[in-house]
């Protein structure tokens, strides 16, 4: 054998750079795009220059997100020159009806919309093929097999529990993007999040676009896990995390919860410490003529009523949630109530988006669109009063023993760490600024926890002292 032979025999698989934008959706989207690449042997880079394609997963729900993407697609076309789009941008029209990539980036080489993995692969095998090299083909990947690719620290992992949704909320464009609520079944999702627990996962983080309506579509069908059946519905979903979890110490938290009646099932749940007494729940706004022209599914009327009967049922509940502030016709009135609804609801953790008119969305035909800069003043004055209410429901935890589960710790922790308790989501959340253990055989390590007794607290973060 010649070593020209040689060296075309051993010839390196194509190196595919990605870019994932967007919400933690987007986010496990990438994560199965990445999987099936490195599980057909291409190489992936975080760099455009020296790939041989680029894929950019986008986000496509308001007009930052679209302007990122749109440059993200620039700027990867200038550095490569060879790029497939993916993901919620993918599927959105432009103003005169084609693909709005394909207007700004008609060069690109292909476009698919949000969850299309095998569209992605597709385009990737007719614009890169992998080289067949017997020798190397069937190595096992260096990758745990058993969950894939992911894109988050090794100790927590997002769960997608279904795509699509069922609401056509007049601000959003979500489900003409992703489709309508089609749940996965629900011995898939056991199974994931089983391999995920054995793995060395510790928390679990629940996502959809609507985790309350789990099993709606398919009416609550019966499905099977470890030979018993179990029906496709959020609570039965919750106990049976709440199972697997148990044996691994681990947390399950959920996301996007729509404030449902449904709740109220998985609230004993949370008290026993099964699932964290935790709710991502999206209010979007308080007052009733506000969510009516919102066309949100639950009634804001109750949501106090609902806020107070998730505390009594479970006191230690720590609710976040997401604000629209500026929504087409909003009025002073309307908006008072807004701050009124935050300082009494007393939201743990709260975020706000001044409105922002979407390509797409029925609201941008509502009357009374405000000018940006109220918008934007709206924003601000809610910001000022949630960061209030969060700062002093903070400083009410200053003498508590927490445990607390570390995201970082350089030398074992002997110069301290940073990590999160049950009330702080990653990314979205505040953190822990774990203080150096007073200790000397005391040590933390990423992905563990440790118990820390919290002795002050810095805007939306608290310090504390490992113990």
């Amino acid at each position: 054998m010649t070593q020209d032979t040689i060296e075309r025999s051993t010839t390196t698989a194509p190196r595919i750079g990605f870019v994932s934008l967007g919400c933690p959706k987007a986010l496990t989207d990438s994560e199965l795009i990445l999987t099936q690449l490195r599980a057909e042997g291409y190489e992936t880079s975080k760099t455009f220059a020296g790939a041989d394609l680029v894929i950019v997963n986008t986000c496509g729900f308001i007009d930052d997100a679209v302007k990122e993407s749109l440059d993200t697609i620039g700027e990867a076309l200038a550095q490569n020159g060879k790029v497939i789009v993916t993901g919620c941008l993918g599927a959105k029209a432009g103003d005169t009806g084609g693909n709005l990539v394909r207007q700004m980036h008609p060069s690109v080489l292909a476009v698919t919309g949000p969850h299309a993995t095998t569209e992605v692969m597709d385009a990737v095998h007719r614009h890169s093929p992998k080289p067949h090299d017997p020798f190397v083909d069937l190595v096992p990947a260096s990758f745990d097999p058993k969950i894939g690719i992911k894109l988050t620290p090794r100790h927590y992992a997002y769960l997608k529990i279904s795509e699509g949704c069922n609401h056509r909320c007049s601000f959003c464009i979500i489900p003409s993007m992703r489709g309508d609520l089609v749940s996965r079944p629900i011995g898939d999702v056991l199974g994931e999040a089983q391999r995920l627990f054995d793995a060395g996962v510790k928390e679990l983080l629940v996502i959809s676009q609507d985790t309350s309506a789990y099993g709606v579509d398919v009416k609550y069908r019966t499905g099977f896990w470890d030979g018993k059946p179990v029906k496709t519905r959020m609570a039965d979903l919750c106990e049976k995390l709440a199972e697997l979890a148990a044996p691994h110490g681990a947390w399950v938290r959920l996301h996007y919860v729509y404030p449902y009646p449904s709740v109220n099932d998985i609230l004993p749940l949370m008290a026993q410490g099964g699932v964290l007494p935790y709710l991502d729940v999206p209010f979007q706004h308080s007052h009733p003529d506000v969510l009516k022209r919102m066309k949100r599914p639950a009634n804001g009327e109750k949501n106090l009523e609902r806020l107070q009967q998730w505390r009594q049922a479970c006191p230690q509940i720590v609710v976040r949630s997401t604000f629209i502030a500026g929504f087409p016709g909003e009025t002073d009135v309307e908006f008072e109530h807004l701050l009124d609804f935050i300082r009494e609801a007393q939201i743990d953790r709260a975020g706000c988006f001044a409105y922002s008119a979407v390509s797409g969305a029925t609201a941008n035909e509502l009357p009374g669109m405000l000018p940006l800069e109220v918008r934007e003043e709206r924003k601000a004055r809610f910001m000022a009063v949630a960061e209030e209410v969060s700062v002093a429901k903070l400083r009410q935890r200053i003498g508590a023993t927490m445990q607390v589960l570390v995201d970082s710790a350089p030398a074992l922790g002997r110069k301290g760490g940073v990590g999160r308790t049950y009330a702080d989501a990653p990314e979205i959340d505040g953190s822990v600024r774990l203080l150096p253990p007073e200790k000397a055989s005391k040590t933390l390590k990423v992905g563990e926890f440790t118990r820390a007794r919290i002795v002050d607290a810095r805007g939306h973060d608290l310090i504390a002292l490992p113990l």
